[in-house]
């Protein structure tokens, strides 16, 4: 009886969810560009996909460099719906405290994902 048993490196595992890191982050960066473009709203429908991507595949990156970039990408939508949330209000006083609150929100969760993309594509982990 022969038994086979698949044993794959940290390194290995990184690199094969690289594929599912790219996929997440793209659809991440659509709704990043969209939420800072007035009028370009793709919809929180991308957002919720990409979440739900990186909370199932989260537990397979454990160990490696690519478990920061899950972690990353998760904290990062949290944090963004947090702050939308909060400063939702704004806009019921004025259009323009809104519209400013609700852009650098937008502008601080592109910055949060092209550098998450740029750590991935050096196969490195994103520092938090």
């Amino acid at each position: 009886m022969s038994d086979i048993v698949d044993v794959q490196t940290n390194d290995q595992k990184a690199e094969d969810l690289k594929a599912v890191g790219w996929v997440s982050y793209i659809l991440h960066l659509i709704v990043a560009v969209g939420a800072v473009i007035p009028g370009a709203q793709p919809g929180a429908a991308l957002l919720l996909i990409a979440l739900v991507i990186d909370l199932v595949k989260k537990g397979d990156a454990e160990g490696t460099w690519q478990a920061s970039h899950f972690s990353w990408r998760i904290r990062t939508v949290l944090w963004a719906g947090v702050l939308y949330i909060i400063t939702a209000p704004l806009w019921l006083l004025f259009l323009l405290p809104g519209w400013i609150a609700w852009g650098l929100i937008s502008l601080w969760f592109l910055y949060r994902i092209v550098r998450g993309m740029v750590a991935m594509n050096k196969s490195q982990a994103v520092d938090a």
